[in-house]
């Protein structure tokens, strides 16, 4: 994770910063939801509005880069609340 890489069966992707830190703290709170309200502030960390919809296209695009590595419906979407691993 420290070059944002994410390596599955010998296959190799690379992640965006923002994927990575996705994926890093879910990965964190395994087992656990992760609201969406704490993954806009670990990865924005800023008082200015961001909208909603930024996350939700960082973590689709996290989940179609990782299944080009075979990891599929890895991330689990609990709707309204969050997300899990």
């Amino acid at each position: 994770m420290e070059d944002n890489t994410v390596s599955f069966q010998d296959k190799s992707i690379e992640l965006t910063k923002n994927e990575a830190k996705i994926l890093r703290l879910l990965l964190e709170r395994k087992n656990s939801i992760v609201s969406r309200d704490d993954l806009m502030e670990y990865l924005w960390k800023t008082d200015y509005y961001v909208d909603e919809n930024a996350l939700s296209v960082n973590v689709n695009r996290l989940r179609k880069k990782l299944e080009q590595i075979d990891v599929r419906d890895f991330i689990i979407t609990k709707k309204g609340i969050g997300y899990l691993v």
